[in-house]
């Protein structure tokens, strides 16, 4: 058995042709610490200035990333960066639902999802 209770959807994501990247955001309680771990997690372009416009940009333009037919980013460990910076979180949640929204109109596949586990 693993560790990693969406190991089991992650896997079957993959299988079906999907990229999947995991963003962990354990221990971060700014945004120049979120900014860091999205730039590192995503392997974003040097172009990513750090912000949130540069993040919206990323998430909405994929032409630097790799080909795939659709891509889900599960966000993990989020809870102490919400507690640590609320309106920090509220905008990346809405830079989030706009990328999401934005690829659905396109036929983009791109799928956003909190994962809920233990407070640590």
């Amino acid at each position: 058995m693993t560790s990693d209770p969406l190991a089991t959807v992650l896997d079957a994501v993959r299988a079906a042709g999907l990229s999947t990247v995991s963003l962990d955001l354990n221990g971060v309680r700014d945004k120049a610490a979120f900014m860091e771990r999205c730039a590192r997690a995503l392997d974003l372009p040097d172009w990513f200035g750090r912000n949130w416009d540069a993040l919206a940009d990323c998430l909405t333009d994929l032409g630097w990333a790799p080909a795939a037919p659709g891509r889900l980013l599960v966000v993990s460990g989020w809870q102490e960066y919400a507690d640590a910076a609320p309106q920090e979180w509220v905008v990346a949640q809405e830079v989030f639902t706009d990328a999401v929204g934005y690829a659905r109109e396109r036929g983009a596949g791109l799928e956003i999802v909190l994962a809920l586990g233990t407070r640590a």
